[in-house]
């Protein structure tokens, strides 16, 4: 099997000495992984950054083995954030949401373009906030959508409206922006309370269910908030 396809570098970990294994979200293949002969070495290295978008060569002489990228770079887009801790922790809690919330060999065209308007998502003054609905958007695309709008009570209190949604055990209050979406610029407080209610759904829906760790890199991005 060869073929040639664009994608974005979800992760990478050590093979051997020299190679490394990578994962690669494709735009026609769906998350690919594969063997980077070399891919330890300073030249290669410095194009395997998580998020950076790249040209991918793949070649398997068996299906159900491990095949072999060779790779050159398209945009270099993690590096651009480098000086932005915020956005750089954000940038690899993202690609392991995708690499987490997707099956191998399975193409989506809606993901690969959510990915690629998640590097656009950055460059807003509200981008933490809009990247809590990029989280949404990516939960519902794998068949998680909270359908909050459709589950939501609202009362009013003081004038001012409230949301929330109960079961027998709790009632979880849901920040008002996540209902009445707008352009308004909100507290961090507020965006971290939207956060955590994607959190818990992750941690009930798929996390524990399959038991699979609170990733590490939302913890890191979720406390450069703080």
């Amino acid at each position: 099997m060869n073929w040639d396809d664009t994608g974005f570098l979800l992760s990478k970990n050590k093979y051997n000495e020299n190679s490394i294994i990578a994962e690669v979200y494709t735009e026609k293949h769906g998350k690919i992984s594969g063997i980077i002969f070399g891919g330890t070495s300073k030249k290669i290295k410095n194009y395997l950054q998580v998020g950076n978008k790249i040209y991918v060569n793949y070649n398997s002489r068996n299906v159900n083995r491990i095949g072999y990228f060779k790779i050159e770079i398209l945009k270099a887009l993690t590096p651009l954030y480098f000086d932005h801790n915020q956005k750089l922790s954000c940038i690899a809690s993202a690609m392991h949401l995708v690499k987490l919330l997707t099956a191998e060999a399975q193409t989506n065209k809606e993901i690969y373009n959510l990915i690629d308007d998640f590097f656009k998502i950055l460059d807003f003054d509200i981008w933490i906030k809009k990247y809590i609905f990029w989280e949404l958007e990516i939960l519902r695309l794998v068949g998680y959508d909270l359908e909050l709008k459709n589950i939501v009570t609202s009362e009013i209190i003081n004038n001012e409206t409230s949301y929330y949604v109960s079961s027998s055990k709790e009632k979880k209050i849901v920040p008002n922006f996540l209902i009445e979406d707008n352009n308004e610029e909100i507290d961090i407080k507020t965006l971290l309370k939207g956060f955590k209610l994607v959190s818990d759904y992750l941690e009930k829906s798929i996390l524990r269910p399959n038991n699979i760790s609170y990733p590490s890199s939302r913890l890191v991005f979720l406390n450069s908030l703080k």
